[in-house]
């Protein structure tokens, strides 16, 4: 199934318009439930992945593969969130050479009282969707992320056209 032809059908440009403006309006909510603490989303989310780790923590470049950006990019949001108390290299037991970062009794409080209030606004923005619409909106962000990964890795991929085989949709630039 083809859902944008090139130089013809709108749909998929209108669907990443639309997509992008709702990243945005969901943007804006994140950052007001971080109350102006002035925590970045790069940050927001290296705390986010640091909370859910095993107490020794996890590696920058574990961190920067999972959040797709470079260790250089993570050791900068580390940086941020350890000089906010927030999180804290530790060395890693396993390889001396190496260190960890985790996060902080303080960055657990934050991220506690961030939750709270972005819980409700997520509740509010996404008012009237019913449990199957959300997962299945869900699972389509979560393909675009895939296709854009997918991309990525190959950038030739799909060129001209035709769209990539594994692809639902393809906006020819």
């Amino acid at each position: 199934m083809r859902a944008f032809a090139a130089g013809g059908d709108t749909r998929a440009l209108e669907a990443a318009a639309a997509v992008r403006s709702a990243s945005q309006a969901v943007d804006r909510l994140r950052s007001h439930g971080a109350g102006g603490r002035g925590l970045s989303a790069g940050a927001l989310d290296v705390l986010a992945r640091l909370s859910t780790a095993a107490d020794e923590g996890i590696s920058i470049g574990e961190l920067a593969l999972a959040a797709g950006v470079s260790s250089r990019n993570v050791t900068g949001l580390v940086d941020t969130l350890e000089h906010d108390g927030l999180a804290q290299r530790v060395q890693d037991q396993r390889d001396r050479r190496s260190v960890r970062a985790r996060i902080t009794p303080a960055g657990r409080d934050w991220l506690d009282a961030f939750r709270q209030p972005t819980q409700r606004a997520m509740s509010a923005v996404f008012q009237g969707f019913t449990e199957d619409e959300l997962s299945r909106f869900r699972d389509l962000c979560l393909r675009l992320v895939e296709n854009q990964q997918r991309i990525e890795r190959h950038p030739t991929a799909g060129r001209g056209d035709q769209p990539p085989a594994t692809s639902t949709a393809w906006t020819g630039s």
